[in-house]
């Protein structure tokens, strides 16, 4: 019988076999990198939302980096002991009003949340606040009302930078406004334009500029409300979402049909009529400081392809921001209109708190 012998060149039946279970463990680690690093478990490879715009956010108090890439170094909140009636299943606390929309955001009415909550959930993450308003023109007259409600009302007990967009900053700082502590006025000269829809329309444009130049190295989240308002009930961190809408007073009752929405297909803005979740106010909106951006952005850009083709949409930002709710981002919270309520509508039985008033005013003298 002839001795088996090895050929040079070949492996042998053992030598395959460790050949073959490194390959396997080989190709396994590979594939554990690979979804490492889709997840952005390794700082170099993390895809922030603020590098991709240019611009970097806040540090906390350790100077890592706001959006940590790291598991170990995520906070984890605990909520002290607290005592409140435990929510029922089968018992909404209200059912005379949508609560959720088909996307599941949900919509803040009174009654469907409890504020010590989410004060406590809120103030463990040691949120900032801004409110951006723009006081251009005669616009002005509505500031001083606007802040000092809002020092009654809006963020108790939570920092607050109130950006007041203004062409007219000394007037303005003449008003004799003060603010408690953590609040912060904060004057930001910017141009006024001749016709009062430009003006409007470029807010977008300041928000988004202001967000990428100081507003995101300086809060956590935006919220975006016109001047000619008054607060007058409780206004809290309920309303803080990624980014979140507001329901117009006027529409939230009514069907697609009677939307103002722009309908000129060639718009940017452009909604057909057979489509449509909600009207959403363009005097009221806000979220994180990134998802802002994202929106403003968005916005201004859309606006300036329609100036480009003499494209003036209906109802200006407005037609813009319903149009990116509705296709783009869908709000992941919607404020219901006890959030902004018309000074001439009265009350209605749905609505328990009245939390901010759209003054009645001369259209067309104040905004010439």
């Amino acid at each position: 019988m002839t001795p088996s012998r090895e050929v040079p060149g070949c492996l042998n039946g053992g030598q395959f076999r460790f050949v073959k279970k490194t390959l396997l463990f080989s190709s396994l680690a590979v594939a554990v990198l690979v979804v490492l690093r889709r997840y952005s478990y390794f700082p170099e490879t993390s895809s922030n939302w603020h590098s991709r715009y240019g611009f970097s956010c806040k540090a906390n108090s350790e100077g890592s980096d706001y959006f940590s890439s790291s598991p170990d170094n995520v906070n984890v909140i605990h909520l002290k002991r607290m005592v409140y009636p435990k929510p029922e299943t089968l018992k909404p606390p209200r059912t005379n009003v949508l609560s959720v929309s088909p996307w599941l955001a949900p919509i803040v009415w009174e009654g469907n949340f409890n504020i010590d909550i989410l004060n406590e959930l809120f103030r463990q993450e040691n949120v900032r606040i801004g409110l951006t308003v723009f006081a251009i023109k005669k616009y002005i007259r509505f500031l001083k009302t606007f802040i000092e409600t809002a020092e009654k009302f809006f963020m108790v007990g939570y920092p607050v930078n109130y950006y007041i967009f203004t062409d007219l900053v000394s007037n303005v700082t003449n008003f004799n406004m003060t603010v408690g502590p953590r609040k912060q006025l904060i004057f930001l000269e910017v141009p006024s334009y001749e016709r009062w829809q430009d003006v409007t329309m470029r807010r977008m444009q300041m928000i988004r500029d202001f967000t990428k130049q100081r507003f995101a190295s300086e809060v956590d989240y935006l919220v975006c409300v016109d001047v000619d308002m008054r607060f007058q009930d409780h206004v809290g961190v309920e309303i803080l979402s990624d980014v979140f809408g507001t329901l117009h007073p006027a529409f939230f009752v009514k069907g697609r049909d009677k939307f103002t929405f722009e309908r000129r297909p060639e718009s940017q803005a452009y909604i057909p009529e057979d489509e449509g979740d909600f009207y959403y106010a363009g005097g009221y909106f806000g979220g994180k400081v990134e998802e802002v951006y994202k929106l403003t952005n968005h916005c201004h850009h859309a606006m300036l392809t329609d100036k480009a083709n003499n494209i003036e949409a209906i109802w200006h930002d407005e037609s813009y921001l319903n149009n990116y709710f509705l296709y783009y981002k869908k709000p992941t919270k919607i404020l219901s209109p006890e959030y902004l309520w018309n000074e001439r509508d009265g009350t209605a039985f749905y609505l328990r708190k009245r939390r901010l008033i759209s003054l009645h005013k001369n259209a067309d003298e104040v905004r010439n």
